[in-house]
């Protein structure tokens, strides 16, 4: 019971992380839309991409917590 305990913890994290890191770059493409709005898309591409990243890093990240 105490291994699952702490599986569940590392995924809480590493899904706060990623809530975290996609919040800082949504923010930040919004802040350079406003700069910039005839960049918008690709500003918006951009974003996506990372996101998809952070995404994949995190699911990577859940499966192992809860494996190990």
């Amino acid at each position: 019971m105490g291994t699952f305990s702490l599986a569940a913890i590392g995924a809480a994290i590493a899904v706060i992380g990623a809530a975290f890191g996609i919040g800082k770059i949504g923010t930040a493409a919004m802040e350079a839309i406003a700069r910039q709005p005839e960049a918008a898309s690709q500003i918006q591409t951009a974003m996506i991409i990372a996101c998809a990243l952070i995404e994949g890093a995190t699911l990577f990240a859940i499966v192992v917590a809860l494996i190990a």
